[in-house]
């Protein structure tokens, strides 16, 4: 019989690590729900056997991969939003500067009360644009 608290399943349901696939303009793969881990799908690949064996292929590097090799995806809540509100200006056709410049410019409007999250929202700024630079997004 399990002896842990409902609330310590539930916990470990929402932090266990999920194969997700993720399709946008710049990337098609599957990816780790708790960090940046991909396994990008070959441009040319499109026999539909040839895609059932990436897939198998892709979740055996997903079991194998260790999350802390990575960077991870996890943080505040805050966090997560504003990465997200800088991707969706990114993605209505803003260059990352001045998507993040944007993003910076409301939350100062939104927070501005809050110095810590005015400073994680600079923070948050500020690594999406080096994650930017250095490919990773």
């Amino acid at each position: 019989m399990d002896n842990r608290s409902a609330d310590q399943r539930s916990l470990e349901a929402k932090t266990a690590r999920q194969i997700l696939w993720s399709s946008d303009r710049r990337f098609q793969g599957w990816t780790c729900s708790q960090c940046e881990w991909n396994y990008p799908l070959p441009t040319l690949l499109t026999d539909p056997e040839a895609r059932t064996a990436y897939d198998r292929l892709a979740a055996a590097r997903f079991r194998e991969h260790k999350c802390a090799d990575h960077l991870s995806r996890l943080g505040s809540p805050d966090a997560e939003d504003f990465t997200a509100r800088i991707r969706k200006l990114v993605a209505q056709g803003f260059k990352p500067k001045d998507a993040v410049d944007l993003f910076l410019q409301e939350i100062a409007l939104e927070y501005r009360n809050q110095p810590k999250t005015l400073a994680q929202a600079k923070a948050d700024g500020e690594d999406f644009l080096r994650r930017v630079r250095a490919g990773l997004i």
